[in-house]
Parts: C-alpha cells; sequence; structure tokens
C-alpha cells in the first residue's frame, strides 16, 4: 500500500520503492507538519520529530508564544502574516487590504485516481494512490486542498494546490506555490541550472548558507537563464553516493525554487509560480489549481535521481505516440538558407538529403507573409508563393515523392509590427497604455488571455496543417513577455496574465494534438528557453539550444540530461565552422553528440564536402541501430567536461543489462599521458560482456571482440588510449553474452 495513515498517531506515511514521506497533524487546531523524508522506513510513530515536546509546544499547551510555534514549526503548506517569518507557501489580500492567511486540517481522503488539474500538464497514470489533505482557513473561508500523489517505481511523490473561495467576498492570491518541504539543514550544498542564449542549463553548485537562496524566472518562461529545478545533496555526493532530493516544477512560465536556511537550522524549500507580478482574483466560489510539484530522493547519488526524473518523466508525462519510437531523421533548413531559400532551394536539399538516408525535410522560419527577414510578417500564416511558387502542397507533395516526409516552422504566440494582423489588430499585442512597447526581436507577444486571439491563432496553424502532408511541427517562441498588459483584463485582473498567457500556450498546444494525434510535434524557444516538463507533456522532444557545436553541446545535454531522458533532447549535426563558435569538429564527433538526443541535421547538404556526405549513411546506420537503446536505456554519467575541462563521458544500458553504449569524448588531449581509465556504471556485475564494437578510431582495436566480466569493467574499469588531436568522439557497444 503506497499512502498509510496512522489513526493513532495522526501520521500520513507515503511510500515509493525507496522512499517514505511522513505528515503528521498536532495540536487542536490539526496544523499538518512535516515529519521525514527520504530513504524507507517501517511505519511507526515518528512524531517526535516535530519537537512539539519542546518548547514553545503547540498554541493550545501555550498560546502565549503562538508567534514563536509559527515561526519554528515544520510546515507541509505554511501560511502569511502571522508569525512564521520564513518564506510562505501561499499569500492573499482581501478586499480591507489584509494578507493573514493559515490553513488547517478538516478533513483527507485518499483517491485511487490521480486527479485531473484544469487546464495543466500533469502527470498520469500512476499505479499508487492519491492523498488529499482538505485544509482551510476559517477566517477567510479559503479552502486548500493540498495533494500528493505516489508513483511508487520511480520514487517520485507529486504535489499540487488547489483553492477555493468557499466566502461571501472576492479573495486576491499573491501567491500559491506548489510545494513546501521543511526538513533539518545539514552539510548541504545546493545544485541549480543556469545560462543563458546558446549555453543553456550548465551545472551550478553551491555551498547552502543562511537566508534564502533561489533561481527563477519573471520572463513569462522558463528561460534561457535559470531553470525549474533544483537539488540539495550532502557534501560528497557523486554520482553513484550520497543523498540527493531533487525538485522539478510542470510549469513553463514565471517560476521560484527556493531554499531557506533559517535561524534554527531547518531548511524549507518552496517552488511553485513566481508571486513577482502574480495576483489572481477568486470571485465567491471560483477555484485556482498550482501547476504540479515533482519531488525525488535518492540514497545513491545524482545519478539516481536523474534516472528516477527519467523514467517518471518517460512513463507519467510524455504523451505522444513518438514516446516510444524512433523520431525520423531530419534536416531542417535554418542554418543551410536561413531566409534565403525557395522551392527550388528546398528540393535541392532534400533531393540529396534522402539518398543519404535522412527521413524528414523541416522547412524553417522565412515561408510566409513577405518575411525576408526577422523584421516582419510573424501572425501572417499565410504562403509567401514567391517563394514556394505553386503553394506548399506543391512543395510538400515533391517532399514526399521523394520518399520523405514534410515539417514546418510556426511562431504562433508573436505578433510583428509590420503584419497584416497587427495593423488590423493592434490591441492584441502585449502592451501597457501610453508606454512604448519594449520590442525583441523585433516583434511583441500575443495576448494569449484572450479567447479571440487564441481562436486566430489556431485557426490560422491548422488551415495550414489542413493544406499539406505535414507531420512535424517546431514551435517556436523568441522572445521572453514584457509590458505587462491587456486590452481585455480588468485593471483587478491584470496580475492573472501572465499566467492566463502559459494557460493559452497549453490550451493551443492540447487542441493541436488532439486535432493532429500523430503530429510529431517539436517545441523551442530561442532554442531552450522553454524546455520544462509542462511542454513535454504536449511535445515529445524540445530543442536543446540554437548552439549546435558539438563540444558546447557536451555541458548543455550534460545539464538538460540530468532531469531529461535523452530522447527528449533536440540535437542535429552542423556545419564546421559552427555558426555560433567558428569552431572546427571533426563530423564523427558532431554526429556522436547529436546520437545523444533525437539527431539530425543542420546544414545544406548539398554544399558539404563530399568525405563529410560519404560519412552521412554510416551516421543514419548508426542512429537506426543504437537510438532504440539511447531513447529507452538508463543513462549513467561517467565524466564531465564542463568539471574537469578535458574530456566527457557517459553512458546508456538496456533496462536488462544486455546492452551498453559508451560514448567518449576527448576535448584537449594529452602529451606524454597513458590511456585514460574510466569506470562503468550500470552493468550486471554477474554477466559477461563482448566488446562488439568501437567508432571513430582504431586505438582500441585489439579490444574489439575481449570478454570481460560486469564487475571487472565497473570496479576496475576500461582503458581508452588518447585519440590523436583534440575534439575526437568514441563511441563503444558492450553486448551480454
Amino acid at each position: 500500500m503506497a499512502i498509510h495513515y496512522l489513526e493513532e498517531h495522526n501520521i500520513f506515511q507515503l511510500d515509493t520503492a525507496n522512499t517514505s514521506y511522513l505528515i503528521g497533524i498536532v495540536d487542536e487546531e490539526k496544523f499538518p507538519g512535516h515529519i521525514y523524508y527520504g530513504s524507507k522506513i517501517r511505519p511507526g510513530d515518528a512524531s517526535y520529530l516535530l519537537r512539539t515536546q519542546e518548547p514553545p509546544y503547540v498554541p493550545s499547551r501555550n498560546n502565549r508564544e503562538r508567534t514563536s510555534f509559527y515561526d519554528q514549526f515544520p510546515f507541509e503548506y505554511p501560511g502569511n502574516g502571522l508569525g512564521d517569518y520564513r518564506e510562505s507557501a501561499i499569500a492573499v489580500e482581501t478586499l480591507q487590504g489584509n494578507t493573514g492567511v493559515m490553513v488547517t486540517l478538516e478533513s483527507y481522503e485518499i483517491l485511487e485516481e490521480k486527479p485531473v488539474l484544469e487546464g495543466l500538464p500533469a502527470s498520469f497514470g500512476n499505479e499508487g494512490k492519491t492523498l488529499v489533505l482538505h485544509c482551510r482557513d476559517g477566517v477567510l473561508d479559503l479552502e486548500v486542498d493540498l495533494l500528493y500523489s505516489v508513483f511508487e517505481a520511480e520514487d517520485v511523490i507529486t504535489r499540487s494546490v488547489r483553492v477555493r473561495n468557499g466566502g461571501s467576498a472576492p479573495v486576491w492570491l499573491t501567491k500559491v506555490y506548489s510545494a513546501c518541504v521543511d526538513m533539518d539543514c545539514r552539510d548541504y550544498e545546493m545544485v541549480t541550472l543556469h545560462g543563458s542564449w546558446a549555453r543553456e542549463r550548465q551545472i551550478d553548485v553551491r555551498t547552502l548558507g543562511y537566508g534564502k537562496q533561489s533561481v527563477g524566472s519573471v520572463r513569462g518562461e522558463t528561460s534561457h537563464q535559470e531553470h525549474s529545478f533544483l537539488a540539495l545533496r550532502e557534501r560528497g555526493t557523486t554520482q553513484e553516493r550520497g543523498e540527493v532530493y531533487g525538485f522539478q516544477l510542470v510549469y513553463s512560465g514565471n517560476f521560484l525554487a527556493q531554499a531557506e536556511k533559517t535561524q534554527m537550522d531547518m531548511l524549507r524549500v518552496v517552488m511553485g509560480i513566481h508571486p513577482q507580478g502574480f495576483k489572481w482574483k477568486l470571485e465567491p466560489g471560483e477555484g485556482f489549481t498550482a501547476p504540479e510539484a515533482v519531488l525525488t530522493f535518492s540514497d545513491q547519488g545524482m545519478g539516481k535521481m536523474s534516472r528516477n526524473f527519467h523514467d517518471f518523466l518517460r512513463g507519467h508525462m510524455i504523451r505522444s505516440p513518438y514516446r516510444d519510437k524512433k523520431r525520423p531523421i531530419l534536416i531542417n533548413n535554418w542554418e543551410a538558407t536561413y531566409f534565403n531559400f525557395d522551392t527550388e532551394k528546398l528540393l535541392e536539399i532534400a533531393e540529396k538529403a534522402a539518398r543519404l538516408g535522412i527521413e524528414m525535410l523541416v522547412m524553417d522560419d522565412g515561408w510566409f507573409g513577405h518575411r525576408n527577414d526577422d523584421n516582419s510578417s510573424l501572425g501572417d500564416w499565410f504562403v509567401n508563393e514567391e517563394k514556394l511558387q505553386g503553394g506548399l502542397k506543391a512543395l510538400v507533395d515533391r517532399v514526399n515523392a521523394l520518399g520523405m516526409k514534410f515539417g514546418i516552422w510556426f511562431e504562433p504566440e508573436m505578433i510583428s509590427p509590420d503584419s497584416q494582423l497587427y495593423r488590423e489588430h493592434p490591441d492584441w499585442a502585449i502592451r501597457i497604455p501610453g508606454r512604448t512597447a519594449s520590442l525583441c526581436r523585433n516583434q511583441y507577444v500575443l495576448d494569449f488571455s484572450r479567447k479571440d486571439v487564441r481562436d486566430y491563432v489556431y485557426n490560422s496553424v491548422k488551415a495550414v496543417l489542413d493544406s499539406a502532408n505535414i507531420e512535424y511541427v517546431k514551435w517556436d517562441m523568441n522572445r521572453q513577455l514584457s509590458d505587462l498588459g491587456s486590452a481585455e483584463l480588468p485593471a483587478d485582473r491584470t496580475g492573472e496574465l501572465y499566467h492566463r498567457f502559459v494557460l493559452g500556450v497549453y490550451e493551443l498546444q492540447e487542441r493541436l494534438v488532439t486535432d493532429f494525434p500523430n503530429l510529431l510535434l517539436e517545441n523551442c524557444s530561442g532554442g531552450g528557453a522553454r524546455f520544462d516538463a509542462g511542454m513535454l507533456y504536449y511535445s515529445p522532444q524540445i530543442w536543446c539550444s540554437d548552439d549546435t557545436d558539438a563540444i558546447e553541446r557536451l555541458k548543455i545535454q550534460e545539464g538538460t540530461a540530468m532531469l531529461y531522458p535523452l530522447s527528449t533532447m533536440g540535437a542535429h549535426v552542423s556545419v564546421c565552422p559552427n555558426h555560433a563558435l567558428g569552431r572546427v569538429t571533426p563530423f564523427d564527433t558532431r554526429g556522436y553528440v547529436a546520437l545523444a538526443g533525437t539527431f539530425g541535421y543542420e546544414l545544406d547538404v548539398t554544399k558539404l564536402p563530399e568525405a563529410e556526405q560519404a560519412k552521412i549513411p554510416g551516421q543514419v546506420a548508426l542512429y537506426h541501430q543504437y537510438n532504440d537503446l539511447v531513447r529507452s536505456g538508463d543513462y549513467y554519467r561517467i565524466a564531465s567536461y564542463g568539471q574537469n575541462h578535458e574530456f566527457d563521458c557517459y553512458m546508456v544500458v538496456s533496462r536488462d543489462r544486455d546492452e551498453a553504449l559508451v560514448t567518449y569524448v576527448q576535448v584537449l588531449n594529452r602529451p606524454n599521458y597513458r590511456s585514460r581509465l574510466i569506470r562503468l556504471q550500470g552493468l550486471d556485475p554477474e554477466k559477461t560482456y563482448r566488446l562488439e564494437a568501437v567508432e571513430g578510431g582504431e586505438e582500441m582495436a585489439a579490444l574489439e571482440g575481449r570478454r570481460f566480466g560486469g564487475d571487472l569493467l565497473m570496479k576496475a574499469g576500461i582503458t581508452i588510449p588518447n585519440p590523436w588531436g583534440d575534439f575526437q568522439g568514441r563511441l563503444i557497444y558492450l553486448r551480454a553474452e
């Protein structure tokens, strides 16, 4: 049983395969308190961990120190403005301007089915159960449901919150976090992901000090700069050893993830929608649902945390029919042509690509309106027939005749000042009256809080998809939100615009995958600015970064793979010198790095040197040979170029432990060194593995065909000679006998 209620102790215990999460209800007022989260324990009386037998005791015993109780008790969902001076999980404003709120338990339910989070992406298919703590603030008549769903096999517990105004007057929510966890603070480090355009999701580790340490976004999207994730780990934790708590938010807009070390050496972790710019009006009877937070605990290091997240996202967040099958190898024309293309140029690329084994042509930005650069036409989703002579269907039909699929790029959330749509509907752009609206990439953001805008955009996109056999869509978003103002929202609801925008994006993508169930949707936001679990609910893959340089991608893909399955990472082979950096990397290495993602090409294949063209069929064959393993296997991080500045190494092992693929990239060569010894992970120590193949060099030829015990490879390791030169990659394939 995944959820136990120990009635004699007033304790709820939630168990996964390897973890336990305990909640205690204390005092006559029934405050929900956090008791324990960590390695699995047997049910029993753990209430002493709440320390209510110590001063300041509980309010019914010592009401003169109520604020001291509030400021020290480990709340499951702490209130605001009444004496708990740590970060609150919920905050309100009443008609009278009051901000105090505190919820206590009224009743509980243990549900067989996981409740739907209306309008939001959320996990599904948990074989465990869901605990709902029905809480209430009796003064405000505010009902607050705390939802806990157990995913036993994945060692995951998800949390969300539903709020309903049960009173007779409106209330404004100014903060509604999805989760709070209070615990004792040990010698923790905080792990987060930071970056910028072209260098997303770089791993950052800091010592956890006193006060509040956070990452967040107020850009209207998850952002290039920070990511909706944090982990807390014991100092000295490695990939294989140590305790780690991981927190991830299923949301694609403004967020806050924060750890706060307090005066009592306690630790409060909160996660949810960022309160800056958020103010949601609840009329009597109205409700609000917070997005889902995903919690996992590992006592086997960072690697187990990653694999927990991977299994959870693959099994319970991604719905696409492409989740469990190969995606077509595509070639995108963006870095090949930018805006300078026409029908014949696209067909020239497609014809050459088809002969080399590439399976899909994707037409990127520049096919619509009168768009020949990035200064016009967003919102005008009709074909520019000066470029596409004969129209879109004629092009698609000719590409299909080559045996290739066809895909197309959209940026549905945006509008150009120079567009037919803007001239007809300037009020559809998000802007503040009286202010000069801020442009970014010479474009504005459409007001997706408005149904008329959403309907127009969706119908425009649908008309294009209905017009031809289009099997893939790249949905892009190339700027952040600013100038938050809506021509339609009333003054007392303008604080809802950020969240309503995100709900609008979710609505449109839900309509898209419902109307086109076999469509392969890839999300993108100037690269990786909206790479999050919320987007994966609609698309099985997300463009990882606009930086396609293979060496930079090592760091970007390492940070991404810390949370997300390799199958979700859009990764392509591009031309050298690389368009972002000017770096020259061997074509083989570019292919090996891209094989750790969805795999495709971002180049003009007709202009490639003959030697590189000749390598494409071999790369295509490698994709078809190894993608099932890469897509569904367990991921192990062996070494980090981002940390050691010399080489990168990771591997994927099949779930039955019969196959393993090791990717090794020597970034910088070293003079006068012997071979590098690499200890593998995740193999079966009782099995014998044959080294079936090494791709990329002859240095290991003597080891091909050799047999090794799994225990030998993990405890002693395998030797990899230093290849000649920098940026050299190798693939090593092992199969159990």
